[in-house]
């Protein structure tokens, strides 16, 4: 059996339709029907759904307020709750999937500069060192995992750049977008095909980096 994490985000939303397009059998969770942060909780469903492969959608991904007000509950989703699912998966001997982010490294590279998986983490943000412990976690505790790392992500569902500079156009007549800023956004249904890739053909445990590809990098000024 499958469970999905953080099922009603942008992310989980996307691997939900194309799972529902497999006609993959799966159990989607939210916070309502599973807090991360509480460990009994996770214990509970795990031990009900029993999975045999998870896909960790969940996350707090508000960077700015990462620094300031959001502060505690980033590192409660995504550090102690991290760490909660990946003890419970390696109970069940399930696999786990889970997205980390470009932030775990210092962004000091040359613009059109990959970053490749042997870099190391060098997070700048509380954001960033958030997800970096994550993975830590999910290495400590997991025996098969698999961890995504990618950038700028943005679909169909859920809150995203895309939408809220489309958002904003509606009322303003002029917007005003950083370039000083470069990266490479990412679809979340390539991040949901790619995650599904991974585990159905059993590829060597370990780092992925993933965005779509492009001639070179973009800046939010040029995205928007």
């Amino acid at each position: 059996m499958i469970l999905v994490t953080g099922a009603n985000g942008q992310l989980g939303t996307e691997l939900r339709h194309l799972l529902d397009e497999r006609n993959e059998e799966y159990v989607a969770v939210d916070v309502a029907e599973m807090d991360i942060t509480d460990a009994d909780k996770v214990d509970e469903v795990f031990a009900e759904v029993k999975p045999t492969l998870v896909y960790h959608c969940a996350a707090y991904t508000a960077v700015d307020a990462a620094e300031d007000e959001g502060k505690e509950l980033d590192y409660a989703i995504n550090v102690t709750g991290t760490e909660n699912v990946a003890k419970a998966a390696e109970k069940h001997g399930a696999t786990l999937v889970y997205i980390s982010t470009d932030y775990v490294f210092d962004g000091e590279k040359p613009v059109g500069q990959e970053w490749e998986v042997d870099d190391k983490p060098d997070p700048q943000t509380e954001y960033g060192r958030t997800k970096r412990m994550g993975e830590e976690l999910v290495e400590k505790h997991v025996t098969n995992y698999y961890i995504i790392r990618t950038a700028w992500v943005f679909g169909n569902y859920g809150k995203n750049f895309v939408f809220t500079m489309q958002n904003l156009a509606k009322a303003h007549k002029t917007l005003t977008v950083v370039n000083d800023q470069h990266g490479r956004p990412t679809w979340t249904r390539t991040l949901a095909e790619f995650m599904t890739y991974l585990a159905e053909n059993r590829k060597e445990y370990g780092y992925y980096h993933l965005s779509n590809d492009a001639a070179e990098d973009t800046t939010w000024y040029d995205f928007a």
